[in-house]
């Protein structure tokens, strides 16, 4: 009998300890290297194409996020419950020629328009060759209503003043002329191209011009077609003194040109998931990271299809499981204090767009937005910390005495044990990236944010950013660093106030 009163503290204290709730290490710990794999893998999988915002594998990622919030038990909290519904707009020239005679000229073959106009259909002018376009040429040349064909001996495209001088006497289009071979023009057509297929769409849905606002590079092989004069004439000519008034004697002939504005709209969504807080639940903590990449390479043999596994499938991820155990937590009672917003973006890769449409057109005010914590490529090592214990950039804290810095800093010591490399922290680091992913579409509207960042490596945009190359324990140590941060920030009394954070 003494023996079991003996027993009984310990037998107790067992007890006791066996029905303790679960702490934040145990939640963190959670977050596992084979759960992070899972969703890198279906994320960077060849079947969701490169995930490019508005297409097919971006609105399957979007399913596949939208699907792991609903089953965790998240609210979808946007205008259409888990998807924020975005409309991007590209524009790009339609139907678009200059005729001479019968012949027609196409753009971006033996010409190319430059411009965001619409003439309204095909206009028929006379066509007035005002060689350098200098003052004193342009002083004998009637130009107003009519197309003027410019020489520019020096090969500018842009910003070409001659061009500006014509108009302000009244042309309607402006032919430039700046190429005397074949393959210099080729080039020409090439960056044209290049332009249209790399042009980013907008939020904003383009404004259509006035017709007499663009412009067409013209080949030098039409010059005499357009013209009835050989181009080395047109050039003698244009040399000339314009005390001379050699440009009268090129008769002008007639064109018809056509140029056309083709909007395209690109409909795409924000993914949100929303957990309710308990007493300071009216503010709110952002998890974020865009789901978006850069699609299928259009050029190159073998593999093209840019899979992103950690640009950004990796903050993706982290995302989705951060947001899981904070739902697992509150489900066993111990919720956040604060309410929690995880939000995956559409569009960072076309400019930011999916975050500055949030900012925008916030679900939540940004002034009842306490924190932004943003994970951008966390699951690799760059070649500054190929051999160094485990490390993460931290972007967007201020300097070492804000409050921010200091929290985020208490956190690690207490917690992830992992190095914190600052050298993006600076807002004017040549390289910019506090101005480069979803975390500067808050930053700008007061929000303090911090920016996970594991840095610049090899595979970058590349379709050699593959599952196979992520360090998982590392991408988990990195996640568990988020979600403590999170926790922190959710929990405590304070919030961290816009002058203490970045």
């Amino acid at each position: 009998m003494r023996l079991l009163l003996l027993c009984f503290p310990a037998l107790f204290l067992v007890a006791l300890l066996g029905t303790q709730p679960p702490g934040i290490r145990d939640y963190a710990n959670r977050i596992t290297p084979a759960e992070l794999k899972a969703k890198v893998s279906i994320l960077a999988s060849d079947s969701f194409e490169g995930r490019e915002t508005g297409t097919r594998g971006q609105r399957m990622a979007a399913a596949f996020i939208r699907s792991h919030f609903e089953m965790i038990g998240l609210t979808g909290p946007a205008e259409d419950g888990f998807f924020q519904p975005i409309d991007l707009y590209l524009s790009a020239p339609g139907e678009t020629y200059v005729k001479s005679g019968n012949k027609t000229f196409n753009h971006a073959e033996e010409v190319i328009y430059y411009g965001e106009a619409d003439s309204g259909g095909e206009v028929t002018v006379p066509l007035v060759f005002a060689g350098l376009a200098r003052n004193e040429d342009l002083s004998v040349l009637d130009v107003e209503g009519k197309a003027v064909l410019i020489r520019i001996d020096d090969g500018r495209l842009y910003n070409l003043p001659e061009a500006a001088k014509a108009r302000q006497r009244g042309a309607r289009m402006i032919l430039i002329w700046n190429t005397d071979t074949e393959s210099a023009y080729d080039a020409l057509v090439t960056q044209a191209n290049a332009y249209v297929s790399n042009e980013r769409p907008s939020l904003e849905k383009p404004v259509v011009h006035a017709p007499n606002e663009g412009s067409f590079v013209v080949s030098p092989q039409i010059v005499e077609s357009l013209m009835g004069v050989p181009a080395s004439k047109l050039r003698a000519l244009a040399r000339q003194d314009p005390a001379q008034k050699a440009l009268t004697k090129v008769r002008p002939t007639t064109i018809a040109f056509k140029s056309s504005m083709e909007v395209k709209t690109i409909q795409t969504e924000n993914v949100l998931g929303y957990l309710e807080g308990t007493d300071i639940k009216d503010e709110v903590v952002v998890v974020t990271a865009h789901y978006d990449h850069i699609g299928i390479s259009a050029n190159g043999r073998g593999d093209r299809i840019n899979n992103g596994a950690d640009d950004d499938a990796s903050g993706t991820a982290a995302v989705m499981e951060i947001a899981r155990v904070f739902a697992e937590a509150k489900r066993e009672g111990n919720g956040p204090r604060r309410s929690m917003l995880f939000m995956t973006f559409a569009g960072e890769e076309k400019g930011l767009l999916g975050s500055e449409y949030y900012s925008a057109n916030p679900v939540f005010a940004m002034e009842k937005t306490v924190i932004d914590l943003n994970m951008d490529m966390i699951g690799r090592r760059d070649a500054q910390h190929e051999d160094s214990k485990p490390y993460v950039y931290i972007i967007g804290t201020g300097e070492p005495s804000s409050g921010l810095n200091q929290l985020s800093e208490s956190v690690n010591r207490k917690y992830c044990h992992l190095e914190f490399d600052y050298t993006y922290n600076e807002r004017e680091h040549p390289s910019r990236l506090y101005y480069r992913s979803d975390h500067w579409n808050f930053a700008r509207h007061g929000v303090p944010i911090i920016f996970y960042f594991d840095g610049i490596h090899e595979d970058y945009h590349k379709p050699s950013d593959e599952v196979d190359k992520i360090e998982f324990d590392l991408l988990a140590r990195r996640a568990q660093c988020v979600f403590y941060t999170a926790w922190e920030f959710a929990n405590r009394d304070e919030r961290i106030a816009p002058e203490e954070g970045n």
